[in-house]
Formats: C-alpha cells, structure tokens, sequence
C-alpha cells in the first residue's frame, strides 16, 4: 500500500496520475485509460466541492491485490460529508443526454470500475475504487 497527500486542487490531478501509474508499473501493468478517467472525475470532485473554503488536501491510497490482481484506490478528504453513490441514477436517454451538461460522473465511475464504495469515517469521506488489472505480457 502506498499513498500521497496533495492539495485538493485540479493543479494536483497530475502528480496523482503519475502516482497511480507508477504504482501499476511496479507489478508490470500499463497505465490504464478507466482508471485515469476515474481518477479525474473523482479528485476534480473533490478539488471543486469538498472545501468549502477552497483550500485542504486529499490522500490518495493504492493498494495492488493479488488473485486477481486488483488495483485498490481510495481517495479520502476532510471535506463536506458527501456520499456520490446516494444520488439517483443518471439519465442517459439519448433526450437527456442531448439536454445534459456533465453530472454523469458517478455513472462513468460504476461503469469502468469493478466496484465502487463509499464510507464517512473520521470526520472523512472515503471513496474505494476496484479495477482487475492486465499486465503487460497478459496482452501479447
């Protein structure tokens, strides 16, 4: 498990990327597309919302599991309680998509992601994100 602390802002999202893909390098697997979506759609979340006042951090964790092998992120902020998988499904009508303007993040998540969970522990929120992993040789 290995983990790194930024602040949460958007200026952050690339050292946090770099993180993550450095963590797969280490058990021979290429930078993932999903996980880098993911990773964006969740830390810009919390860079725009969780502080109210603009400023605090957010830790990155990445655990690798074995059989299967797994990548393990959570991303935890002290910021406003807020629990993204209570929200209602998005809409994804061909109509409501035409209407929409972003919100189909949470959607984006539970899709390229095998599991999605959220707990409120310590005064922080904690979002877990599971994706089975390929490595380099496993595509050739």
């Amino acid at each position: 498990m290995s983990s790194i602390t930024v602040p949460a802002n958007e200026e952050a999202l690339d050292e946090i990327t770099e993180f993550i893909d450095g963590e797969l390098a280490k058990v021979g697997c290429p930078p993932n597309i999903q996980i880098q979506m993911t990773i964006e759609e969740v830390f810009v979340n919390i860079a725009n919302y969780a502080y109210e006042n603009g400023e605090g951090n957010a830790e990155i964790t990445c655990t690798i599991l074995d059989d299967p092998l797994t990548a393990e992120i959570s991303f935890k902020d002290s910021g406003v309680p807020f629990d993204p998988l209570a929200q209602a499904d998005a809409d994804i009508s061909e109509e409501a998509l035409e209407e929409r303007e972003g919100g189909l993040g949470i959607h984006m998540i539970r899709t390229y992601m095998d599991s999605v969970s959220y707990a409120y522990e310590n005064g922080q929120n904690v979002l877990t994100v599971r994706k089975r992993l390929r490595k380099e040789a496993d595509d050739a």
